[in-house]
Order: C-alpha cells, then structure tokens, then sequence
C-alpha cells in the first residue's frame, strides 16, 4: 500500500538517523575550528598587503619554473609563491612591488622568456586589505540575515534558523577545507562561498516547501507522525535534489579539470560546498526542523495542563 506522502517501502529514516549525522557534523565543526585556529587560512593578495601578478604566455614555459625561479630570485624579487600553466603564470608576491621593481620585472621576463609576454601586476596595500576582509564578512553576514528574513517570512522562523544552520555548516566546511589544505583565499573564493549559500538554500526551500504542502493534509498527532512526514518529503524531493547537484558538479568539476590556473580554485569551493550544501540541506536542515516543531507541540500540549 502507498502512503498519501510518499512510498513506505523506504525503510530508510533521515530524522531518526539523525543524531549519526549530527554527531559527524559536530566533529568536521570542531576539526574546523582547530585547524582554523592553529593554521588560519592561507589568504592570498586580495586579503593581505603584496602584490599579484598574472602573465599571458605567447609560448610553453611550463618546464622552465626552476630558471623562472633563479631569475626572481638573482633579480631580487625573493621567492614568490609561484603557479605555472602552459599559456599563464602568476606569481604572489608577500610585499608590494614598487615601480621601479614592476618595471625590472617586466623588462627582464620579456629579454629572458617570451617578449610578447602580457603582464598584468595588481598590488594591495596593508589597508585595503583589511577593508577587503571587513567587506568579505559583512557581504556573508547580510546574506545570511537576508535568507532567515526571507525564510521566516515564507515558511516560519523555526524553518529559518534550520535554514540559516543548514547554510552555514556547508559554508564552515567549505572554509575549513581550506584551511586544511592550506589552498589560497581571494576574492573568487568569496563569490563561491555565496554562490555555495544560493545554491544551499535553494534545496533547502525545495524540501522545506514540501514539508509544509504535506502538512495540510496532514493529522500530526504524535512526534511519529511528524518524522513520517518529514522522510516522506526528503524523499519526494530526493531525486530532484540529486540531479541539480549532480548536473552542476559536473560543470564545476569541468571547470576544475580543464579551466584556467585563475578559476581552478573557485571550481573546488564551488565542489567541496555543492556536495556539503545537498548533505546540510537533507541530513542537518530538516530534522533540526523536527526538533525545533516537536520542542512547539510538547509546549503546546503542556499549556492546558498548566492552565
């Protein structure tokens, strides 16, 4: 027999499960933090005092970085942080390049390596970077008010702050995998993290409009009857969930594959927080739902008592 909210044939309970995926939340959270505290990230010039410069090769120098190295270093360039491609090189450089230093670098690339090289140097000073950073933050944290308003006004403010939870926890981790493997934070990184906290609400309003479609029709006598609804909507909603993500990790791992050395970075982010964005959405967003409305339902049947 099927059920009027989806099949009872799946034995599988995302609520009652819950507390495995929240306990292995819990633990990626408190790594996070750890490591964010002992390793910090690894900001690149966006974030910091120095200067990036990005080349345009006309010719292959991807097997000459040990002589592209010798050449910064006998100019007096020291050891900048150094990515090679086959048609684009760029380097970071921890102090800002004065112009007498842009142009020696510049005049000596071009009579060593390739002189129709297109250089292209961007240098950030120790205010801007702050400024940069303080901005980074503020563009998150209006996003992040932005959705529970929006939330709690559509759906209700117990569907916010699982939203809102469901969000940040697939941000976080996004974050803390950076640090781990200490990849570079600029800009880019950014714009994926926002882009990450779009597409992670979009399936979280997915399962969340669900939830309250089958309510009308629903008799929730019993936390029970709330878990059955719950994982019926999960399911209902699965394979939609599924193949949106799906369809866009293709595209991003596309990118990462065979994408320029400047988007390589944003395509990861944009992975690591596609696939923790579905797993908040389904394993931390909706059964923390459960147990804010099943929190309301034992104070509302306390009150007439009381009274």
């Amino acid at each position: 027999m099927s059920s009027k909210f989806g099949s009872q044939n799946r034995n599988f309970s995302f609520v009652k499960k819950a507390r495995i995926f929240f306990i292995f939340s819990l633990i990626i959270t408190v790594l996070g933090i750890a490591t964010l505290a002992i390793f910090g990230l690894n900001y690149g010039v966006d974030f910091r005092a120095g200067s990036s410069v990005d080349i345009a090769l006309k010719q292959d120098l991807s097997g000459r970085k040990a002589e592209i190295e010798q050449f910064l270093q006998e100019g007096g360039f020291g050891t900048p942080v150094l990515t090679i491609g086959s048609d684009r090189i760029t380097m970071r450089f921890d102090e800002e390049l004065k112009d007498d230093k842009e142009k020696a670098l510049k005049e000596g690339f071009a009579q060593k390596f390739d002189k129709h090289a297109s250089m292209e140097i961007n240098t950030v000073d120790a205010g801007m970077a702050r400024e940069l950073q303080f901005n980074a933050l503020k563009a998150l944290g209006i996003a992040s008010i932005g959705i529970i308003i929006y939330v709690a006004i559509r759906f209700e403010w117990r569907f916010g702050v699982a939203a809102i939870i469901g969000i940040m926890h697939a941000a976080f981790f996004v974050i803390s995998m950076f640090s781990i493997l200490q990849l570079e934070v600029t800009l880019t990184f950014i714009v994926a993290v926002l882009t990450i906290v779009g597409y992670s609400i979009n399936d979280t309003i997915v399962i969340f409009d669900r939830i309250r479609e089958n309510m009308r029709f629903a008799k929730l006598k019993t936390t029970e009857d709330l878990i059955k609804l719950v994982d019926d909507s999960i399911w209902q909603t699965l394979r939609r969930s599924i193949n949106t993500v799906v369809t866009v990790v293709i595209c991003a791992l596309s990118l990462f594959l065979f994408g320029s050395e400047s988007i390589k970075l944003f395509s990861l982010a944009i992975l690591f927080g596609l696939i923790c964005g579905a797993y908040s959405s389904i394993f931390i967003a909706s059964p923390l739902w459960v147990w804010l409305k099943s929190k309301q339902k034992k104070a509302a049947a306390k009150s007439p008592a009381a009274s």
